[in-house]
């Protein structure tokens, strides 16, 4: 199959990368590299021994995305690409609208001209929004409390009408749940810019000696020992997901959402002792005040993934870490080429 790959030398694009040259597939990627490096992509190549398409690009130019879709002509479509930062879409939401949603749109109708009616969407458990009861389902409210979540909402309800209305058209929507870890090769990871928004990435850093100690944001939620419970998924596994949902898109038709989980959460504590097996050494931590927004638990329902994808997560947290520490200490500084 050839399938097109928007935001490929990302964190989660390049390990799903791995996995589809595996698997015999034929790939194009769509990146502007805003948030990721070439250098990921290089060791793709490595990994594989396969070559792979590039068109360096941004996906809100839709001149372009449309010259690359047709011109690649593609069976399927995996959209990465987009902003993440839930953050910075609250200080810049306009940028978060015109990449994630009319980027989204671009693609779309980029693939109508080449005439691709399928695709796998990244997307994430923060359409959710407050929970309402856990675990998460697919059919839970949607309310994202953030334009992040806003913009990956609007997004889907776009896909899902593009889907109706396109006689054929098969999309999947994976909503992610707290994607971590590493290729065990310890060649690609995850490379954050500046200080990192998620708890392991700033961990590896503060494991590494990048950071001078991690900060617990609340230890008297009402979990197993007091700090907030977060379904965390090994990216390997996420990475196997996309490749199911491709496989799912090219025999079914309509569009599905779809949790990507392991259906049970971690706590802080437990994810910071697993790191210290991993690293061997007792890493800087301090309690400070609960954040805004912070809820004591989030986990998935993952049985619509085994259902329809035939997938479920197999990593467990200590192999995650491992992963992780790997990358980080191989590679202090992440790729390097943007530090």
């Amino acid at each position: 199959m050839k399938v097109f790959v928007t935001g490929g030398a990302g964190y989660i694009g390049s390990h799903t990368l791995v996995q589809l040259l595996a698997a015999g597939h034929e790939v194009c990627v769509f990146d502007n590299f805003a948030n990721s490096s070439p250098v990921a992509l290089d060791r793709v190549r490595q990994l594989t021994n396969r070559g792979i398409g590039l068109v360096e690009a941004d996906i809100r130019d839709a001149d372009a995305l449309r010259d690359a879709v047709t011109t690649f002509a593609p069976d399927a479509v995996m959209h990465f690409a987009g902003l993440k930062a839930v953050g910075e879409s609250s200080s810049l939401p306009l940028l978060y609208y015109q990449t994630n949603v009319s980027g989204t749109m671009n693609l779309l109708a980029a693939m109508d001209a080449a005439g691709c009616k399928r695709i796998v969407f990244s997307s994430s458990a923060t359409v959710y929004g407050e929970a309402h009861y856990l675990p998460f389902d697919e059919d839970h409210p949607i309310a994202p409390t953030n334009p992040y979540g806003r913009t990956k909402a609007m997004a889907e309800g776009i896909i899902g009408d593009w889907a109706k209305a396109t006689a054929g058209a098969s999309a999947v929507l994976l909503r992610y749940f707290n994607p971590v870890g590493a290729h065990e090769s310890g060649r690609i990871g995850e490379d954050p810019r500046d200080i990192p928004n998620n708890l392991m990435p700033f961990v590896a850093q503060v494991a590494v000696g990048r950071r001078d100690r991690l900060s617990i944001f609340g230890d008297d939620y009402d979990t197993r020992d007091g700090t907030g419970e977060r379904d965390y998924i090994n990216v390997v596994d996420l990475a196997a997901a996309h490749l199911a949902a491709i496989e799912y898109a090219s025999r079914a038709a309509g569009c599905e959402a779809i949790n990507v989980g392991t259906g049970r959460g971690i706590t802080v504590k437990e994810l910071v002792a697993a790191y210290e097996r991993a690293c061997g050494r007792t890493l800087p931590v301090e309690i400070a005040s609960r954040r805004p927004g912070d809820v004591a638990s989030s986990y998935a329902a993952t049985v619509k993934a085994r259902d329809l994808l035939g997938w479920n997560a197999v990593l467990d947290i200590d192999a995650m870490c491992a992963s992780s520490w790997l990358w980080q200490s191989t590679n202090p500084d992440g790729y390097g080429d943007r530090q």
